[in-house]
């Protein structure tokens, strides 16, 4: 689909979070390590909402408290405290966090607050076991130059991250507490973005600015970004966790297209006079014959029913297509879903299907009739859910009210990205009043001396740094772009200065600390275990002729399998200790004498033969120049 965004009056913000890679979290000191070994215990809670002194329960609470969740979280002795339980006051915040947060604010060209007080704001999912989150207001009204044109940065936040989500259950969420408390940044931009691939260039830019301090954690999970979306007409809809830097632009183009057709079955339903009749018919007996198994299935549950509500004007509309693969009969399924815990729903656009019949259909649309005492024609649909009672009730006042919403637009609402590029259901948008002074913590003034030290020590930006490892490491362009990019910039850095004059060069160590780094974890070593004394020994390997290039992939692999062991240790395990110059040459006569018969018909063209069974028996013990030299030495005295 051909879309004009302009004409659209397309507005994109940004929302993004970054985790920093401080030595403790935000408010103790506990480490900010991720864990897969098994914890050593776990709490058990539930959420309750309550009113406001206003008298007034956000909306998106009480849905959450309406699924009736049992929220776990996972705990270990020694790298998880009382703080990260809710069961002591939090400690200081981290300064390094905070020194962080003023140097980001600064190369965003914003206006940094006198004094940082730090504020609760409401969480309703369980993700932090206080629920509410601690935020505080940094800095404000800045922006970032992209190709695109200005976007103005709202404001930034430092707050501490949420609890790890490791099983969404029926009835139950496991979280570990691990994550919770790691220091976040939280950037918000101005709705500037008017394009998609707008969207993604601002986005990068504040991921090039973030990476450029040192001080941000890298990784799957390690940085989301929620986009804010909306086109005239529609409705502010906010994407909750983009991981993908390249899937931000199909969100927001896929986005538009939904509420562009939207809008459009709005137009008809309001063309058609449509209307919810909100009863809810019980058809058990009627279908409790069908030999759909879904239907069947549901039956067997406990006090398992089927029923049904009739949306008039609804027909052909409800399997219109939306998104690619998404119908609007998608949505209320969503509703339904994540409202009731059902597994979705069946409707008359897409019936018969699924095990019913056309005369179980035709017998459905009569009893409706009788039943409501109205007329259905092709222009009504009807939709069924099937599951235990309190459940299906619940599913088809979702669904009812879904369907009012699509009467009249675009309803605003929190959605989950999906990793085609689509959205779906998540929760309503929260209410504005979600955040309350944090009482625990005093407020921090911030020293005008302060600021004035990080203006004038500003990190260098990337694309300063790209034109500098092009020319002071003499890099390729493309090598230099994935070496600035990377989180191991401040390695390459120090090894190069340190390996300067030990003839290791800095695109062999560039190589070493990007390629092969990723060329032996694609085989299924773990590299995250790799420190810096693991390619100091490495190079010094080198510089030392213990080691070839040609062992360092095996060097490394032998690094991430004993990561405790040094260098000596695994030569000998990889069979890998350089040979002399004199060992080399009795090896290569040894092969000439083994091939002699083709030597002495091919000459000099038995060369690219040899080399090759040559590196068979030497790789990684011995250099392949030297390989090659005396190879060719030995072949030219021959003739």
């Amino acid at each position: 689909m051909e879309v004009d965004y302009k004409n659209l009056g397309l507005k994109v913000g940004l929302e993004i979070h970054q985790q920093l890679n401080t030595k403790r979290k935000l408010f103790c000191n506990c480490p900010t390590t991720i864990r897969d070994d098994k914890p050593d215990g776990e709490i058990r809670r539930i959420l309750r909402t309550s009113q406001s002194e206003m008298g007034e329960i956000d909306k998106a609470a009480l849905i959450e408290s309406k699924k009736g969740k049992t929220f776990i979280y996972q705990y270990y002795n020694d790298t998880t405290c009382l703080v990260e339980l809710d069961e002591e006051p939090p400690h200081p915040p981290s300064e390094e966090a905070i020194k962080t947060a003023l140097q980001v604010s600064c190369l965003m060209n914003m206006n940094i607050v006198d004094e940082i007080h730090t504020m609760r704001k409401i969480v309703i999912d369980g993700s932090n076991t206080s629920g509410f989150q601690r935020t505080m207001f940094i800095s404000n009204d800045g922006y970032i130059e992209t190709e695109y044109g200005k976007v103005g940065i709202t404001s930034l936040c430092l707050e501490e991250d949420a609890c790890r989500k490791i099983e969404d259950g029926k009835d139950y969420i496991i979280y570990r507490l691990d994550r919770l408390g790691i220091p976040l940044l939280e950037i918000t931009t101005e709705p500037d973005i008017t394009s998609p691939k707008m969207g993604k260039e601002a986005a990068r830019r504040i991921g090039m600015i973030l990476r450029a301090t040192g001080k941000v954690k890298r990784g799957l999970g390690t940085i989301r970004q929620d986009v804010n979306i909306s086109i005239k007409n529609g409705a502010r809809i906010e994407v909750k966790g983009v991981q993908n830097l390249d899937l931000i632009e199909k969100i927001i183009e896929n986005e538009v297209i939904r509420q562009i057709n939207l809008l459009e079955i709005a137009g008809a339903l309001k063309e058609r006079d449509a209307k919810i009749v909100d009863n809810i018919i019980d058809i058990t007996e009627l279908l409790k014959n069908t030999k759909s198994k879904v239907i069947k299935n549901a039956l067997k549950k406990k006090n398992g029913k089927i029923k049904a509500v009739l949306l008039k004007g609804f027909g052909g509309l409800v399997g219109k297509e939306i998104q690619p693969g998404r119908r609007l009969g998608t949505e209320l399924s969503d509703r339904a879903k994540v409202i009731a815990g059902v597994g979705g729903l069946f409707h008359t656009d897409e019936l018969p299907n699924y095990g019913i019949t056309q005369e179980e259909v035709n017998m459905l649309k009569e009893y409706v009739k009788e039943q409501l005492k109205t007329e259905i024609t092709e222009k009504d649909a009807i939709v069924l859910v099937a599951d235990e009672e309190h459940k299906v009730d619940r599913a088809l006042n979702a669904i009812i009210e879904r369907a009012q919403e699509a009467i009249k637009g675009v309803p605003e609402e929190t959605r989950k990205a999906l990793e085609n590029g689509n959205t779906s259901y998540l929760r309503p948008l929260p209410g504005s009043a979600r955040m309350y002074p944090e009482t625990d913590i005093p407020a921090i003034k911030i020293n005008k001396k302060v600021i004035e030290d990080i203006k004038n020590n500003l990190p260098e930006m990337p694309e300063e740094k790209l034109e500098r490892f092009m020319k002071e490491y003499n890099l390729n362009k493309d090598l230099a772009e994935i070496m600035v990019m990377s989180h191991r910039v401040e390695l390459f850095e120090k090894l190069c200065k340190k390996y300067k004059d030990k003839n290791i060069k800095p695109t062999l160590i560039a190589t070493t600390l990007e390629g092969t780094l990723r060329e032996i974890k694609r085989e299924g070593y773990n590299v995250d275990v790799l420190t810096e004394r693991h390619f100091n020994e490495v190079f010094d390997g080198l510089s030392n002729k213990k080691m070839s290039k040609e062992a360092v992939i095996e060097v490394l692999k032998g690094f991430a399998e004993y990561p405790e062991k040094d260098l000596n240790e695994i030569l000998e395990i990889k069979g890998l200790k350089s040979l002399s110059k004199e060992e080399v040459e009795d090896i290569i006569t040894d092969i000439i004498n083994q091939n002699i018969d083709i030597v002495k018909s091919k000459g000099m063209g038995a060369m690219g033969m040899l080399m090759g069974r040559c590196m068979a028996v030497l790789r990684g013990k011995a250099d392949g120049k030297l390989i090659n030299s005396i190879l060719k030495d030995k072949l030219t005295n021959m003739q």
